[in-house]
């Protein structure tokens, strides 16, 4: 399950195999050393916390939500590309 990953910024795109993580923070911590940026911490209550970074992620109906929101099974079939968005441009997905 490859999916394509942007960040806001960065002159290129990755691609990525979901299945090769288990969890989110492996996710996240690959996304942080591919990208040399810091993502932060997720609550379900203020989303991501401690950088200007929001991981988001389009699912397969089109919509954007913020990577964590659902359970990391769910997300690994539903996610069709992922994009670290600026904090302030992430507002009104999730929590933020």
């Amino acid at each position: 399950m490859y999916v394509k990953v942007s960040m806001d910024g960065a002159p290129y795109l990755r691609k990525i195999d979901l299945r090769v993580y288990n969890n989110y923070p492996e996710l996240l911590k690959a996304l942080e050393a591919m990208f040399k940026c810091t993502i932060g911490v997720y609550s379900e209550r203020e989303g991501y916390s401690g950088s200007d970074n929001a991981p988001t992620y389009e699912d397969k109906d089109g919509d954007w939500m913020l990577v964590g929101d659902v359970p990391w099974n769910m997300f690994v079939t539903s996610c069709r590309r992922l994009r670290i968005m600026k904090e302030s441009e992430a507002k009104g997905l999730g929590c933020l």
